[in-house]
């Protein structure tokens, strides 16, 4: 089923809304993942053999370090549900704030000249919501417009920048903010030893990741990329394949060892299709900013759409040096890009698939 697409023809007169700054922000808690995931084994007490079967997962996990809320000695000290959600809570405005105001004196944009802001999370709750919270700590307008986003996991970057890029249309004198913030080793769940369990542990990290875009009548002198086109992808009958059971003990991790499969096997449709919609083909894509969800989810798409090794480069080693940050991975991935950015004219596009199941698409022009 697809959901409602935003998408001009390629070769207009870049109208569209620009991406100015893309700033992330990570604990300072850094560890290498063989340390994480011998800390992380004392928490989850289980059968014989059970720690073997999640060194072996957490030594494919494609994860070299990984940044984390807490210090590991802290983590079995936490209370259930309650006190996971409370450091989340703690941890999340502290990297939200750091990641905003960084994006915005990057942008040189001041924190009243903002309007509207999105803000994503998928690894804990708040009411009110992250961006009411940090509202006055960063300095926002009382009548500043607020979207707070919750369910939509790793596809939430993408998704998030989709969802400014429909609001700068409609106002194209204003700036946007999207904000998101996962901190995904606060969900762990002990006595957990499902496979899906032990994937999360081995593969996700923790992070903010903040970007800054400006609707057309402000975009004049700006060097960061047009948002051309959006789409959106729900497929039919998958909601088992990613999401959380929620419950008393916070969010069990639902992950399906189908991902790599649906997303070789769809994936590439939905983007020869949307491409083709402006008149382009996968080889004219100079930049691609993927969600790198998993060593086989990187490999089922670089040959799913026969791209060459460098083509997931920033994807690769945004996974080896953060882990997946769900939403925020995709946005890691943007920021690298615009550090190196392709040349005037070139085409990027940013995907990333998540919890529905479904997938995001945003068409890129620099």
């Amino acid at each position: 089923m697809d959901r409602a697409t935003s998408e001009p023809q390629w070769g207009g007169d870049g109208d569209g809304p620009r991406v100015v700054a893309v700033e992330v922000a990570v604990p300072p808690h850094q560890y290498r993942q063989e340390d994480i995931t011998t800390a992380f084994a004392d928490l989850l007490p289980g059968p014989a053999g059970a720690h073997r079967a999640l060194g072996r997962v957490s030594a494919n996990a494609g994860v070299v370090t990984r940044n984390l809320s807490l210090p590991l000695h802290q983590y079995a000290a936490l209370d259930g549900f309650t006190g996971a959600n409370r450091a989340w809570l703690h941890t999340a405005l502290e990297l939200g704030e750091q990641a905003v105001n960084e994006a915005l004196s990057a942008a040189g944009v001041e924190p009243d000249e903002v309007d509207v802001m999105i803000s994503t999370t998928v690894t804990g709750l708040a009411v009110p919501s992250l961006e009411a919270r940090l509202a006055q700590r960063i300095g926002l307008r009382q009548d500043v417009k607020r979207i707070p986003l919750f369910g939509l996991g790793c596809a939430a970057g993408a998704a998030g920048i989709a969802r400014l890029h429909d609001y700068l249309r409609a106002f194209p004198d204003q700036v946007g903010v999207l904000l998101g913030v996962e901190l995904c080793s606060l969900t762990v769940q002990r006595g957990d030893w499902s496979l899906a369990n032990l994937v999360a542990t081995s593969l996700f990290g923790d992070g903010a990741a903040a970007v800054v875009a400006v609707g057309e009548q402000r975009a004049r002198g700006c060097r960061g990329p047009e948002v051309v086109a959006t789409r959106s992808r729900l497929y039919p009958d998958s909601t088992d394949v990613m999401g959380w059971r929620i419950g008393a003990n916070g969010f069990g991790i639902v992950l399906s060892p189908n991902v790599p499969t649906v997303a070789e096997r769809e994936l590439p449709k939905d983007v020869s299709a949307f491409l083709a919609d402006h008149g382009l083909t996968v080889g004219d894509v100079a930049a691609w900013i993927c969600h790198p969800g998993g060593p086989k989810v990187i490999d089922a798409v670089e040959r799913a759409l026969g791209l060459p090794e460098q083509a997931l480069a920033h994807t690769r080693h945004s996974l080896a040096t953060r882990g997946n940050l769900s939403s925020v991975s995709v946005l890691d991935v943007l920021r690298a890009t615009l550090e190196a950015p392709p040349a005037p004219g070139c085409v990027g596009l940013l995907t990333a698939m998540g919890p529905g199941f479904a997938s995001e698409l945003v068409l890129l022009r620099w």
